[in-house]
């Protein structure tokens, strides 16, 4: 297997510090974004060309992101929370800061577009910018499912949260990302309710739905669902989008008769957006604006989607990024696709707690 994001991160960057005089070493910027979402050249390149050195951190969930910015003084100066709940959830509690675009212009070139979606969760635009963006659906190791389950359609939820068809296909291995905050929307969708719902009723249905596939699923995982679905151990996971497609890659690439391919189920699917944003106490805030604006620009955004396989907000990146990337639909989506898609908002406290103990019913098995 090649070596992961993360190890080639360190190794690239571990080369580049130790190259670097002590002056330039002390300009920081201090980062926390998810786990394989990166080109680590780029990161290598943007101290190269400023002289600020980034301490790069990694999460796998939106709850990990939220308890450490929620704890305070969290010492980061950028971070990547997706648009709902998690970055709504922190304008409304004061936990950013509104962005001084006279220090990003490369913002002027995002797609007016996808910042129009998401200005509902930031009235304005002024606190984030959308980095990448993607959808939730099925992984799926179509071979290993069809001959467990021939008759199971491949195209719709029913291949999950159906019994019948999970019970069918648990030996081969089912695996759930295991956060309450993008799966129960999903759930909601699927059942004809609003996903956005913070009725009882409606939660129990999706408690019932989720506890009848429960013996089926063989693990909860986030960052780690790519890895499963690379290497086999999993042959179908509700995951994000771009977890996915590299996994496919992954697969193709280790070249032990795995077959990766992404489904966004014609029931509807969940789009997100990443943005990147400043917290308020960020210790560093003038480099988080040069980190975000280095981000931003087309060639840099371009090298990100070509290593992670996620869409991103920048149509002038779309010429420097791999035509079989561009060109597969379930990276960059066509307007019939996007009919389909569906965005989620953030719910009150009470209800987020009651999704909570829902979760941790279904996780239970009980």
């Amino acid at each position: 297997m090649p070596m992961g994001f993360r190890q080639l991160g360190a190794a690239l960057l571990a080369c580049a510090f130790a190259a670097m005089p002590a002056a330039a070493q002390e300009r920081v910027v201090n980062v926390f974004n998810w786990t394989d979402y990166i080109d680590p050249k780029v990161v290598e390149r943007f101290t190269a060309e400023t002289g600020i050195r980034v301490r790069y951190d990694v999460f796998d969930s939106l709850e990990t992101l939220e308890a450490r910015m929620s704890a305070g003084r969290s010492g980061y100066d950028v971070i990547v929370p997706t648009s709902e709940p998690t970055f709504s959830r922190l304008i409304a509690a004061g936990a950013l800061m509104p962005l001084d675009r006279s220090r990003i212009p490369n913002a002027a070139g995002l797609d007016p577009a996808l910042m129009g979606r998401l200005d509902s969760s930031d009235a304005g635009n002024r606190h984030g910018l959308i980095y990448l963006w993607g959808t939730i659906g099925l992984g799926l190791n179509v071979e290993r499912i069809r001959a467990l389950a021939p008759n199971a359609p491949l195209d719709s939820w029913d291949l999950l949260f159906k019994p019948e068809n999970a019970r069918a296909i648990a030996r081969c291995g089912i695996t759930i990302m295991d956060s309450q905050t993008d799966v129960v929307p999903t759930v909601l969708r699927y059942l004809g309710l609003n996903q956005n719902s913070t009725h009882n009723e409606d939660l129990r249905r999706v408690e019932q739905t989720l506890l009848g596939i429960r013996p089926a699923v063989r693990s909860f995982a986030s960052g780690g669902a790519l890895e499963q679905l690379a290497s086999g151990q999993a042959c179908l996971a509700l995951t994000y989008s771009g977890d996915v497609i590299q996994a496919q890659v992954r697969a193709a690439e280790a070249n032990r008769g795995v077959a990766v391919q992404y489904v966004a189920p014609k029931e509807g699917a969940q789009l997100w957006f990443d943005v990147m944003a400043i917290p308020r106490d960020a210790p560093n805030a003038e480099n988080a604006h040069a980190f975000i604006n280095f981000i931003l620009q087309p060639d840099v955004m371009a090298a990100i989607t070509n290593a992670v396989r996620y869409p991103n907000a920048v149509p002038a990146s779309k010429p420097m990024i791999d035509r079989a990337i561009t060109s597969d639909r379930n990276v960059y989506p066509t307007e019939e696709d996007f009919a389909r898609f569906f965005t989620v908002s953030g719910v009150p406290q009470a209800a987020d707690r009651a999704r909570n103990r829902t979760w941790a019913r279904f996780k239970a098995g009980r």
